[in-house]
């Protein structure tokens, strides 16, 4: 916008000083063509300058993506690492604690058989006949 202003400005004051005078219109395209071509060379300076912020913005995003990829894919690793060793301590508990159950209930199991047959040989009558039977 300001070179816009510019150029009027300067085409509308050589425009006026070279009214009668037919060098000065040479010079006013010659300033013309000049302000111009330095107007083109901006434009193609920003555009290349734009086109390569943006590939830099384009790999930028490639190489994040990559390490997103990357570190996702640890953790999921990890994850999984740690949810195997979970599972295998919680069998290794589960079979401990079925191993003591066995055993106690076994010891139990003894134990009332024990209390059974001491009951059941005191309360039988004995193999001799008494004195009274007879």
């Amino acid at each position: 916008m300001k070179i816009t202003s510019f150029i009027i400005t300067l085409l509308s004051a050589t425009a006026l000083a070279a009214l009668g005078q037919e060098g000065a219109l040479q010079d006013v395209k010659q300033g013309a063509k000049k302000t111009g071509e330095t107007v083109k060379n901006g434009l193609e300076t920003a555009g290349k300058k734009t086109k390569e912020a943006a590939e830099t913005v384009g790999e930028k995003t490639k190489e994040t993506a990559k390490t997103v990829g990357r570190k996702t894919k640890e953790t999921a690793e990890t994850v999984g690492e740690k949810t195997k060793e979970t599972a295998q301590a919680v069998g290794q508990k589960t079979k401990e604690s079925a191993k003591t159950v066995h055993r106690k209930s076994k010891t139990a199991l003894n134990k009332a058989k024990a209390e059974t047959s001491g009951q059941q040989s005191t309360n039988q009558a004995p193999n001799t006949p008494s004195p009274t039977d007879r």
